[in-house]
């Protein structure tokens, strides 16, 4: 089954509404710009009611190995999201090394060669590579999507490094079609669900659940 991740996590309302709905991981953002950051206390606090089975992943956005340790450490996390447009694939290397955290590795699809960016990375120490809609002025959070089908052919290219995670302007309405086309092994998504900026809407969350399961059932048939 499609691994799901309900990125942008400010609460425990939330929290508990995603892993409920099936769920495999929720995000926590750090970046300091971000309208949905949450301070590591916050995200302990989510953590501790959640069960062992769902992901707890840190958004960072160029961070060092000594932050992001030490946030792993202050919030319980078992993941990391490195979504910066300067990030240092050693800094992974070096996580990886000290923690037992899972690390993602977001790349934008909007950029130019983006499977080059994702082959700079030790796939040994990479759990996945996060395909998101990013720009040149934007990190990731846009609500929009890329074009799958254009980007299919370096889709694929990532995917020979490692698992895929798709996002970019998912949502309930979107992911089955996503899904179809893409084939990634994860889907993850924010804004898509939400009823405002860090806020998540109960409904739309497990609609998006709903559609994953779907599309997989489909894929079987």
């Amino acid at each position: 089954m499609t691994w799901i991740k309900i990125c942008g996590i400010t609460n425990l309302e939330d929290a508990l509404v995603a892993a409920e709905a099936g769920a495999d991981a929720v995000g926590f953002v750090f970046y300091e710009k971000s309208l949905r950051k949450v301070s590591p206390d916050t995200a302990l606090e989510i953590s501790r009611h959640l069960s062992g089975r769902i992901e707890r992943v840190g958004v960072f956005v160029n961070q060092n190995e000594d932050v992001l340790c030490d946030v792993g450490d202050d919030a319980a996390l078992t993941a990391i999201q490195m979504h910066g447009d300067n990030e240092d694939p050693h800094v992974a290397d070096l996580v990886v090394a000290r923690r037992p955290l899972k690390v993602l590795v977001a790349i934008s699809m909007n950029r130019p060669n983006p499977e080059g960016a994702a082959a700079m990375w030790d796939p040994k120490n990479v759990f996945a590579f996060l395909a998101d809609s990013g720009s040149l002025g934007k990190l990731g959070g846009t609500g929009e999507t890329f074009n799958w089908q254009a980007s299919i052919n370096a889709l694929n290219k990532v995917k020979e490094l490692g698992r895929l995670v798709l996002a970019g302007g998912l949502n309930p309405e979107n992911v089955g079609e996503a899904i179809r086309v893409v084939k990634p092994w994860g889907v993850d998504v924010s804004s898509g669900v939400e009823a405002s900026p860090g806020k998540k809407d109960p409904e739309k969350v497990r609609a998006f659940i709903r559609a994953v399961r779907e599309a997989d059932k489909a894929s079987q048939n």
